[in-house]
């Protein structure tokens, strides 16, 4: 299997589940229906310095295993992110990261390689629609530069996406066991976003399937 392969079929499977995850009722979710640019800029930056903190972990796990390629590939990737945990934070009067979201919570409690990476690839598909919706209120907000900072994100997480699935296919070869082992972290990792995203809806009497 390819990396591309890889990524289509993990998107193929959570169709449902990343569209709306990329409708502005996610959006409505993660801001606890108060959808204000403040609000916006304070739930993207919790989510970001919890993902930080998932990759740092990560890495300082993998160098204790001597596994200095997934070290230096998680350390580069928590690195982005707490620059976009400060890009986003700096934005707003102070940051006070609030509790960790579902997915992070999943992602921390993955082991090996091969289910972290695949877990990496779903939240960075995620994540890919998180940032779409809020380059989306930023535009609609007439606030271009903000906008340009979200799309500015949104470039890395190409390269984090690239990242994963090279090494997915440097460490799964042939291996289809090992590649259905991350097809499984990577769905797993999306399908908690959704129940959180979901839960929060429901919570506030919206019904969370019909995308808008």
């Amino acid at each position: 299997m390819t990396p591309e392969e890889f990524t289509d079929a993990v998107r193929d499977a959570n169709d449902t589940a990343l569209s709306r995850l990329g409708s502005s009722k996610a959006l409505y979710a993660d801001t606890a229906g108060e959808m204000e640019a403040e609000e916006v800029l304070t739930a993207t930056a919790t989510a970001e310095h919890h993902a930080a903190e998932t990759y740092a972990a990560w890495a300082d796990d993998a160098e204790a295993d001597g596994d200095d390629e997934l070290a230096a590939a998680f350390a580069t990737t928590a690195e982005e992110e707490r620059d976009h945990y400060e890009t986003v934070a700096g934005e707003l009067d102070a940051h006070e990261p609030g509790e960790t979201p579902a997915v992070q919570a999943y992602l921390r409690g993955l082991d090996g390689d091969v289910e972290r990476l695949g877990g990496f690839v779903g939240r960075t598909l995620a994540a890919e629609k998180s940032k779409e919706q809020v380059t989306g209120f930023f535009v609609g907000d007439a606030d271009p530069q903000t906008a340009r900072l979200f799309r500015g994100m949104g470039d890395d997480l190409d390269a984090q996406l690239e990242r994963a699935t090279e090494l997915l296919a440097a460490r799964c070869g042939d291996d289809d066991e090992r590649w259905e082992r991350a097809r499984e972290a990577a769905s797993d990792t999306i399908q908690a976003a959704y129940d959180e995203y979901t839960e929060r809806l429901e919570s506030m009497g919206v019904n969370p399937k019909p995308v808008c």
